[in-house]
């Protein structure tokens, strides 16, 4: 889209007083053209299949159901369209919802008049923006859920496998790894090879760089 272009918005809320507001603030912004008004899902996915907006500006909580799910839907039938959700709430599972929706934006109500416009622009270009709130709320949902996938992924190995895989992440030697542990250096051996084999690596530099990420830590004796 050339900047040049009116980019054509529409406003998802069931509250009239929020749509009249939005309306009237694009309204008299150069570069943008409502193109239509929805207050429930059922409106919304009909509405973009009717207006063909470029951005529908979209809120999480809507009385027949999510606007994460309108967001889903709608790009279901219009993978090109763009969907910026609009919430009073930061709450981390609608934001994790809608960005595995596909919405290109997640805005507090709270944000200002030039946070909004430049959100709506910056999705009908083909970019994504987060109010740093939502951002932040974000980034705690994906570490939890990291943390939780590498736990998962170490589940199979036993505490004396965990401490070596440690071990090696740090760049200990097999015969460095047997003084800590008190083993033979061929012992080691055959436990790396089989660790190994666990994690499907053919070389312990890629264990090494596996455990690495996972900021894999040195359990107790």
């Amino acid at each position: 889209m050339s900047v040049t272009d009116v980019i054509r918005v529409l406003i998802v809320d069931d509250h009239a007083v929020v749509r009249i507001g939005l309306r009237s603030l694009l309204a008299h912004t150069s570069g943008f053209r409502v193109v239509g008004e929805a207050g429930s899902v059922a409106e919304a996915v009909s509405m973009s299949d009717q207006a063909r907006p470029d951005v529908v500006l979209m809120d999480v909580r809507l009385p027949d159901g999510s606007g994460v799910d309108a967001c889903r839907e709608i790009k279901r039938l219009h993978p090109d369209m763009r969907v910026v959700m609009l919430t009073s709430y930061s709450d981390e599972e609608a934001i994790v919802g809608a960005v595995m929706a596909g919405a290109n934006g997640y805005l507090l109500k709270q944000a200002d008049s030039d946070q909004l416009t430049r959100a709506i622009r910056e999705a009908a270009e083909g970019a994504s923006s987060l109010d740093p709130r939502a951002a932040g709320a974000l980034l705690n949902q994906f570490r939890e859920l990291s943390a939780k996938q590498a736990e998962a992924e170490l589940a199979g190995l036993t505490d004396r496998e965990r401490r070596m895989l440690a071990l090696i992440a740090e760049g200990y030697t097999n015969r460095a790894i047997g003084e800590v542990l008190h083993l033979s250096e061929k012992t080691v051996r055959n436990h790396v090879s089989q660790l190994l084999r666990k994690l499907g690596f053919q070389r312990r530099s890629q264990a090494a760089a596996w455990a690495g990420q996972r900021r894999l830590e040195l359990p107790p004796e």
